[in-house]
């Protein structure tokens, strides 16, 4: 089984060029649902050419540890997104590894964001730092138990197959196993993105910031890097989302036809999903830290139930 060079290399910009266009859709239509202008849609893009423009302010403080950390973080959701099939059912990357590669290479990531946090010796950074650690000790478990809900079916962890397997088996993501799994995903999402109720990304509160926090040492290139990689990383687990539980629509030929029609399901897939993020950001207000350990021990729960339920009753 040989590497797809030039697979690799076209999910690559697929990934790159779209993440921070999701990104600013989301930011745009919450503001138009708040009443508010907003920025616009390719703001993000503007803010990242301006980033990489701007020099870097670096505390005397800091160890090779906050110099390597934005390779890391935009590496790694980059990676992780090779592993996902996006607009075909074979990821070009996925020989590499499937749901725990997926889940590991997400938390290196967050290992170093998180030990970045601490190395600048910021009050807010280790604070910012100790909440995410706490939130992924619950997070990724979640998410782990409702992808193996799904790969029960495919009687495999690699993503290709359990997408491959779902695609043949008619309307099983309608089962109400995986319906609890799915919900317990959206939940994950939310707080992998640092979305509300978990998190608000557009705060300005250090006290309240979670993730927002391990970046106040950040500026120039290494923040460009940083925000690229958290809006690659949206990105996959929204890929990961939609086409491990609604699979329909990705390719399985090489045709122009067929990429064609993955693409166009792809981003119909995407906006819909956006929509409800945005659904969900706009009528709830971010919890008190307290209780978001609550929200995500539901998501556990869910999951837990959608993978017993599935030995149960196949």
């Amino acid at each position: 089984m040989n590497l797809d060079v030039p697979a690799v290399l076209v999910q690559t910009a697929l990934l790159l060029a779209l993440a921070p266009l999701l990104s600013g859709l989301i930011k745009n239509w919450k503001a138009k649902l708040q009443n508010r202008r907003g920025p616009r849609i390719g703001q993000p893009y503007a803010d990242l050419f301006k980033f990489l423009r701007k020099d870097m302010v670096i505390s005397e403080h800091a160890s090779w540890i906050f110099s390597l950390t934005p390779y890391v973080v935009f590496l790694t959701a980059l990676s992780a997104g090779l592993m996902v099939p996006m607009v075909t059912a074979a990821a070009p990357m996925s020989l590499f590894g499937g749901v725990l590669a997926l889940v590991g290479l997400i938390a290196l990531g967050r290992f170093f964001l998180a030990l970045a946090g601490l190395d600048t010796a910021s009050a807010f950074g280790g604070m910012g730092s100790s909440r995410e650690m706490t939130i992924s000790a619950i997070a990724e478990p979640a998410m782990m138990l409702a992808i193996f809900t799904v790969a029960i079916t495919a009687g495999s962890t690699n993503l290709s197959r359990i997408v491959l397997a779902n695609q043949g088996g008619g309307a099983g993501f309608l089962d109400p196993s995986h319906a609890l799994a799915f919900i317990a995903m959206f939940i994950v999402l939310l707080a992998e993105t640092g979305r509300i109720p978990v998190d608000n990304p557009a705060t300005h509160l250090e006290l309240t910031m979670i993730h927002e926090a391990m970046l106040l040492e950040y500026s120039g290139r290494y923040l460009a890097l940083i925000e690229w990689g958290a809006s690659v990383k949206q990105l996959v687990l929204m890929v990961l989302l939609v086409n491990v539980f609604f699979p329909f629509g990705l390719a399985t030929e090489s045709s122009l036809v067929a990429l064609g029609l993955g693409v166009v399901f792809l981003v119909v897939k995407l906006i819909a999903l956006a929509g409800a993020v945005v659904l969900v950001e706009t009528t709830n207000a971010k919890l008190r830290l307290f209780r978001v350990p609550d929200l995500l021990s539901a998501a556990f729960t869910l999951a837990t139930l959608a993978l017993v339920s599935t030995f149960l009753f196949q």
